[in-house]
């Protein structure tokens, strides 16, 4: 699943492509999974407005949207229904979309064909497309009124004090705190290992063991690895590509995630792998105490 820096990357990409471009029209297939909001919603909301803006909130793609209401049916008629949900809607919303485990936003040509497991195509203004791609329909579209949040902090943003409370004292695994996200938000599976490796702390360690020393240690490791990872792209492990279709290249740079039986580059102890809670965790026996 695409985690804070492949989301960051995206989103960048889609704002530097599409920002000021106008929703002109919206096709939604049947498929029900995709969809948080109901397709005549999203529809209604998308339909007529400018894109003003695109960013990440957690895992989520946020598109600002502003100006006239949609709600457009076959033919450029609103149909009853579409015409009282948009009545509702302010001139101001945002698209969501959480891209789950092998979404995708693809900016193409009418042209280009289109492929299966397309969940929905929205027809700009300057003649291109944005589709929305998912095979395994795990990724979510919603449209919200403005004001989205998902919840946690951003661990980009958050001051140190704050982080060192958020996990003091609790008596998960740590590794499992960085994955909460109503605690910190975008951080995921392979940044939560690589900060726990450059932290110096084992993953399966109660966060309440952890010193002051040690939760400040994390502080600077998460966002050492964070900021590093959207200098890189990202990591392009499976099905992850940027909104240019080009991969991430911080898969380079994983020290424990992925490497298994490998030696640890640092001590050469080989890298051994822990389930907790349903989820793989690498890190080095000898390096992370």
């Amino acid at each position: 699943m695409p985690e804070l820096p492949e989301v960051e990357t995206i989103a960048r990409g889609l704002d530097k492509r599409v920002t000021d471009d106008t929703i002109d029209s919206v096709w939604i297939g049947s498929r029900r999974q995709p969809l948080k909001s109901p397709a005549t919603e999203i529809a209604a909301t998308l339909e007529g407005k400018r894109i003003a803006r695109v960013h990440r909130a957690g895992k989520h793609i946020v598109f600002d949207l502003e100006g006239a209401i949609g709600g457009r049916g076959k033919g450029g008629r609103a149909t009853a229904g579409q015409t009282r949900q948009a009545a509702s809607l302010q001139r101001q919303a945002q698209w969501i979309v959480h891209l789950g485990m092998t979404g995708r936003m693809v900016i193409c040509e009418p042209a280009a064909e289109t492929v299966k497991h397309t969940h929905l195509v929205a027809k700009l203004a300057s003649g291109r497309e944005l589709r929305f791609i998912d095979p395994r329909m795990f990724g979510k579209l919603s449209v919200h009124s403005t004001g989205f949040d998902p919840g946690g902090v951003e661990p980009l943003e958050v001051a140190e004090d704050q982080f060192l409370t958020l996990f003091r004292g609790r008596k998960t695994p740590i590794k499992s705190a960085l994955l909460n996200q109503k605690l910190l938000r975008g951080v995921g599976n392979i940044y939560a290992d690589e900060s726990l490796f450059r932290a110096g702390i084992r993953p399966g360690r109660r966060a309440a063991s952890l010193t002051r020393e040690d939760l400040r240690r994390l502080y600077g490791s998460v966002r050492e690895v964070l900021r590093e990872a959207i200098a890189l792209g990202g990591s392009s492990i499976s099905d992850y590509v940027d909104a240019d279709g080009e991969e991430g290249f911080f898969q380079l740079q994983h020290r424990v995630y992925g490497r298994e039986g490998e030696p640890c580059l640092a001590c050469r102890t080989l890298i051994k792998r822990v389930v907790l809670v349903g989820r793989s965790s690498h890190y080095c026996p000898k390096c992370q105490k």
